[in-house]
């Protein structure tokens, strides 16, 4: 049940922001006096719709989408001075103009899409993926502000009765030839919260695993709170061999794939898990960091996409590097939704951080510089506004409209290779899906 109700969740707040992202084209291409024929979500045979105003609100079969239809997105043939179309490119693109001057209604020129200035043609393109941004940010906020996120507490959860070679598995028992550990050795309990090490008033699990490894096998005095007061133990940590773990908390590993270890202070105790509330900054420096991040991801796409047809190939494993379509971010939801934890607070965080990557996601990918995405839309208002400005400059007769429609065949290949991509990815991520945790 928990499972289903994660997918429905992220069904829900995926068509959400599919909504939302045309959303952000419609209400600027509006006010700036663009007649919006169509708003829909979706694509395929339409579900329901409904006609207010000049614009046909509706949903539509395949969840893949959406769109808005701008009236005159491309200038008409006049506008360009276009010659008769010698080749295939040329026709393809005549079409396009073609079917673009069809819709705009007599008299209404002046409200065609390839009519608005630069700056207009930027905003009406970019409020989309700038929506998905806001999304981002907003889930983020809800889930780091107002739940929190699960973060090592300075409560004592676990002691370690011996201690284990830094190599042994997880789980290892104790043996007659194991050394005790010092916490044990100590007296410290599970449930103990730790007010002091050494001296120090301590407030973090970070703080405290600090002291803890530049203690060496110094004696140090510890309080901690126990049913309500406080008790006064002292320990001896010793000198052990312990991994070294990078910003994110997990193991460095040479060229060589073996474990870097450092010898530090070591006594023998695990935190607690309690969710704490962050600040807004630390939301906003998380988006900023996703969102770099994804950047990366979808540099090295093609690279990704040949790993993933090889992995395809060879019946190989993937790892949690591999790039995942909805499927499997939905797949993530379900997961997260029916994680083995109590606290449905540590779910929602989760689902929402899952949610908040997907629509930064969204963001990065739409503004690539390629047709159909809003980024070959902005590309070419750029080059059309540094034309004109060119030629203002220069004193010049100022450019005809760009013949945006000489990138329809472009925009047809991209479309092909991306829905052959997205194919590629569902069918990956039902028959050998990324898993987290």
């Amino acid at each position: 049940m928990e499972t289903l109700v994660g997918v429905l969740v992220f069904v829900v707040v995926l068509l959400g922001s599919i909504a939302l992202h045309e959303v952000g084209h419609m209400v600027p291409a509006k006010r700036f006096g663009v007649r919006v024929s169509q708003y829909m979500v979706g694509f395929g045979p339409t579900l329901w719709s409904r006609t207010r105003g000049e614009t046909e609100y509706g949903v539509k079969a395949l969840p893949l989408g959406g769109y808005v239809r701008l009236i005159g997105m491309y200038p008409t043939d006049e506008a360009v001075g276009a010659a008769q179309p010698r080749n295939w490119w040329q026709r393809l693109a005549a079409d396009a103009r073609e079917a673009s001057a069809s819709e705009i209604r007599p008299g209404e020129d002046h409200r065609a899409f390839y009519r608005l200035s630069t700056p207009k043609k930027l905003v009406v393109m970019l409020g989309g993926p700038v929506m998905n941004l806001l999304i981002a940010v907003v889930l983020l906020v809800v889930a780091y502000v107002g739940i929190g996120v699960p973060v090592a507490g300075t409560t004592v959860a676990s002691v370690s009765e011996c201690i284990v070679a830094v190599d042994a598995p997880a789980g290892t028992a104790c043996t007659a030839d194991d050394p005790p550990a010092p916490a044990a050795a100590a007296g410290l309990r599970p449930g103990d919260r730790l007010v002091s090490y050494d001296g120090v008033e301590v407030t973090s699990w970070d703080q405290v695993s600090g002291l803890i490894r530049e203690s060496g096998d110094r004696t140090v005095t510890l309080v901690v709170e126990r049913d309500g007061r406080q008790v006064d133990l002292t320990a001896t940590p010793v000198v052990a061999e312990r991994p070294v773990a990078d910003a994110d908390g997990m193991a460095v590993v040479d060229d060589a794939g073996e474990m870097v270890t450092q010898e530090v202070g070591f006594l023998g105790v695990g935190p607690a898990t309690v969710i704490q509330r962050q600040s807004v900054g630390t939301a906003v420096s998380v988006a900023a960091s996703a969102t770099w991040q994804t950047a990366q991801v979808v540099v090295t796409l093609p690279q990704r996409i040949a790993d993933l047809v090889s992995t395809t190939v060879t019946g190989g494993e993937r790892d949690e590097t591999s790039i995942v379509g909805p499927v499997g971010v939905g797949r993530f939801a379900g997961e997260i939704a029916a994680m083995d934890t109590e606290a449905v607070a540590v779910r929602a965080a989760g689902l929402l951080s899952t949610l908040a990557m997907l629509n930064l996601a969204l963001f990065v990918f739409n503004l690539l510089p390629l047709p159909p995405l809003d980024g070959g839309h902005v590309v070419t208002a750029l080059w059309e506004g540094a034309r004109r400005q060119l030629a203002r400059l220069r004193g010049a007769v100022r450019p005809r409209p760009a013949d945006s429609a000489l990138l329809v065949p472009l925009a047809y290949t991209v479309f092909v290779v991306l829905g052959g991509v997205g194919l590629l990815l569902v069918y990956v991520d039902i028959v050998n899906p990324v898993r987290i945790g």
